[in-house]
């Protein structure tokens, strides 16, 4: 996993282990909102329902992490593996972070993560990516879930 592309943006909430981990989950949240739908939009999706963008906390962003691996299961995430290792990140900086409130920073962050969810999946996972010729690749998955 690369997190390299984080270095480019020049917010301090995002250098910081909370607004990692909240940016994290975000993308977390948005690969597996996006394949709870088939050929819909994500604003479809069960998870994308049950989030208060603009009003979330540390406690929201957890309890809806600790329900990842059960929806993996349930709408048999094709990026399992992958997404566990990124849900596993998310929580421990979120753990390391010690903060409670998100604030509007946490928000925004969280936001634009969920939106742009697999541009910045690979980015994370793009010399994984090239090195696993075998595995459908998240573009692919990508395109399924736009047709």
């Amino acid at each position: 996993m690369q997190f390299d592309f984080l270095d480019r943006f020049s917010d301090p909430y995002l250098r910081s282990e909370a607004g990692k981990g909240v940016f994290l989950s975000g993308i977390v949240l948005g690969i597996v909102a996006a394949q709870q739908t088939e050929k819909g939009s994500i604003s479809d999706a069960p998870l994308f329902k049950q989030i208060s963008f603009g009003q979330l906390q540390i406690r929201d962003i957890q309890r809806l992490l600790a329900r990842v691996p059960d929806l993996a299961r349930a709408y048999r995430l094709k990026n399992a593996g992958r997404v566990s290792q990124l849900l596993g990140t998310a929580g421990e900086l979120l753990l390391q972070s010690g903060k409670r409130d998100l604030g509007i920073d946490g928000n925004f962050a969280f936001s634009v993560a969920f939106t742009n969810a697999w541009r910045y999946y690979k980015e994370i996972f793009s010399k994984e990516t090239e090195e696993d010729a075998g595995e459908t690749s998240e573009s692919q998955i990508e395109d399924e879930q736009e047709e």
